[in-house]
């Protein structure tokens, strides 16, 4: 069996890395003409610098890809993670102490091996291309912070998780879930107040009239939103972007500065119409409530897996591998099973897309607003516009910025033919 998953691995590790060769040979082939409805925001020589932009970013993903899966091959078919599920067992005796410790110091290790390419990544690419404006201090800063964070929020969930499973050996996975669930939803509430604050800075909108207009339009959508905030996303990177967090009453809106300072006020209403158009078209519920149920089904599916003592064989383990080392087994196997899923998850969130931008379209009666913030929110990022259609089915959470800004503009011009539908 070991060799079957091995082979699995490599089948389905290769099958992505042929999708990146299309892609990006997609790319040079047609990556030299101005798209339809592009012109005048993208000319050739923003051509050639999103498609050097593109080459630069998976060229570095390609090589972040290949040293982490030859480190998993190592860790889980070479057998490391034996050894090192015999290291935690000599520092603690704890059965919940013992799991803390076992995901903390893989966590803490992926992270930093990661260092060295997030590094080349914000200071080589990113700057290179004119979008960083972090400085190491900052961006020191920021790891750390991070890491605290994760690793306070780890503990916690591992210690629920673990001190569930030894109070309830028969019925820890419903517990479980349910936990996990309550978390992520606490989470939603206090993230906006809490942990978002410690990254950035947060302040009211400050451009004349544009928080008027949002509000006016948000009332017309019949939503509620708590506050509408601008963040200092100049301090670490040129790219633009709004987004909406928080839940319930905490809901708000927040921009990026950078947005504001590229767009008109009626292409920032546009975007933040689409925004809406997913709360008012249930699609935040119907993910989050998809999610859960599959979380279920996982968590039962877990307890009945981990039970099981062929479980480590089936990747050449000893049948004593401890239930975190289960876990990590299990989450290797799982990702393979649910790789079929993913065009199919990846296809219903561009449906989702496509609704939230025909609700923008008809909420502001300006299909022509979002075209255009599309097409500079595009240029401005050096976004691929010439996706291979089969890279995009797989990964693609949006539709193509080409083809989402022709159907955006066939609804503003109904008449200018089948092409714009």
């Amino acid at each position: 069996m070991k060799l079957a998953f091995f082979l699995l691995f490599a089948l389905v590790t290769a099958f992505g890395y042929w999708l990146r060769y299309i892609n990006l040979q997609h790319l040079k082939r047609y990556g030299n003409e101005v798209p339809e409805g592009f012109e005048g925001v993208v000319d050739a020589e923003k051509l050639r610098a999103s498609s050097a932009y593109t080459l630069a970013s998976s060229r570095l993903s390609l090589w972040e890809s290949l040293c982490d899966n030859a480190l998993l091959i190592v860790f889980l078919f070479g057998g490391l993670i034996a050894l090192y599920d015999r290291f935690i067992g000599g520092l603690s005796g704890s059965f919940v102490l013992f799991a803390i410790l076992f995901f903390l110091i893989l966590t803490w290790a992926q992270a930093l091996l990661g260092i060295p390419f997030h590094l080349y990544a914000t200071f080589r690419i990113e700057a290179r291309y004119g979008f960083n404006t972090m400085t190491p201090r900052l961006w020191a800063g920021d790891f750390l912070k991070s890491q605290v964070i994760g690793s306070l929020l780890l503990t916690l969930l591992v210690a629920a998780a673990f001190g569930l499973i030894r109070w309830s050996p028969e019925r820890w996975w419903i517990w479980v879930w349910g936990f996990m669930g309550l978390f992520s939803l606490l989470m939603m509430f206090i993230s906006p107040y809490v942990i978002e604050p410690l990254f950035n800075k947060f302040e009211p909108v400050t451009e004349e009239g544009l928080e008027a207009e949002i509000r006016a339009m948000m009332e017309k959508a019949g939503l509620k939103v708590g506050r509408v905030m601008q963040m200092d996303a100049s301090r670490r990177s040129r790219h633009s972007n709004a987004y909406f967090t928080g839940i319930g009453r905490v809901k708000r809106i927040v921009l990026f500065d950078t947005l504001i300072s590229r767009m008109t006020h009626a292409e920032i209403v546009a975007v933040l119409a689409h925004g809406i158009g997913h709360w008012k078209l249930g699609h935040i519920w119907k993910r989050l409530a998809a999610a859960e149920l599959l979380a279920l089904a996982g968590a039962w599916i877990s307890f009945r897996l981990l039970g099981w003592e062929g479980l480590p064989g089936l990747l050449g383990l000893p049948a004593d591998l401890s239930l975190p080392g289960r876990m990590v087994v299990l989450g290797f196997v799982g990702s393979l099973a649910m790789f079929p899923l993913t065009p199919l998850s990846a296809w219903l969130s561009r449906r989702h897309e496509r609704e939230a931008d025909r609700f923008a379209a008809d909420l502001t009666g300006r299909p022509e607003a979002l075209a255009s913030a599309m097409v500079k929110l595009s240029a401005e990022n050096l976004s691929n516009l010439f996706p291979h259609p089969w890279y995009a089915a797989f990964h693609y959470s949006h539709p193509p910025a080409v083809e989402r800004v022709r159907t955006l503009r066939g609804w503003a011009n109904p008449d200018r033919g089948p092409d714009n539908r």
